[in-house]
């Protein structure tokens, strides 16, 4: 339910909100909440999800510059920022452009080509150029050295404590309508399907108690017997 009125955004607050982000120089749509945008601009990712977004204000959920900028503004308002490549994904490291053996590439079977996505050591990065047994690979963010736009819609400020735990759950990479959640106040129970290895545990509660403010106490509920490892009945 949307709080009625108008708010202002504080750092650690939970904001619900749209967004369209561009290349200031190209006005390409690199990333968007809407469905609608995505195809228009032929970035829709079929294994993505579109919709509202809901992420905690000061805790880098989203780019400094955009960070900084959503302090003070009102939920129900539209907003359009300019943010500098060092306050987005910062500028262009030459350091990170290296020249790569060719050779490389074909022991595993690939054959590089400028604008190619690669991962060499774990470390992910463009080829620039090919020349003869050398390859030109960038290990820079994509945008780094660019200055973005972004176009933002606040929808309100999340206080439902359930809400957000969801929310700092599917930013650290784990499906929210996967686990179930309920709460009290200054206190959270997530059931899961399945058991949840014990670090696993450790890094959640460490997450959601850093994030969420006034959060003292996350415990666990596991369904051993349930998930893909049941043997099904004869």
């Amino acid at each position: 339910m949307a709080d009625v009125g108008k708010s202002v955004i504080r750092e650690n607050d939970f904001v619900e909100l749209d967004y369209t982000g561009k290349v200031a120089e190209s006005r390409e749509v690199f990333d968007t909440t809407s469905g609608f945008i995505a195809r228009e601009n032929k970035i829709f990712d079929e294994n993505a999800s579109y919709g509202p977004v809901i992420v905690c204000i000061g805790k880098r959920y989203l780019i400094p510059g955009l960070d900084k900028q959503l302090v003070g503004k009102e939920t129900g308002s539209k907003q359009a920022f300019r943010i500098a490549s060092e306050e987005a994904f910062g500028k262009k490291n030459a350091k990170l452009i290296q020249l790569v053996s060719t050779a490389k590439f074909r022991q595993q079977q690939l054959v590089p080509f400028p604008g190619m996505q690669v991962n060499i050591d774990g470390v992910v990065g463009t080829v620039k150029a090919v020349t003869g047994g050398r390859t030109i690979v960038d290990f820079n963010h994509p945008l780094s050295g660019r200055e973005l736009e972004y176009e933002v819609t606040v929808i309100r400020i999340v206080t439902d404590l359930a809400e957000k735990v969801k929310a700092v759950l599917k930013f650290i990479g784990i499906r929210p309508e996967a686990v179930k959640v309920s709460v009290t106040p200054g206190s959270a129970v997530l059931e899961f399907p399945e058991k949840v290895p014990e670090q696993l545990k450790k890094e959640i509660e460490g997450k959601l108690k850093s994030t969420i403010s006034g959060l003292d106490s996350v415990s666990f509920s596991e369904k051993e017997n349930s998930g893909l490892g049941s043997a099904p009945k004869q």
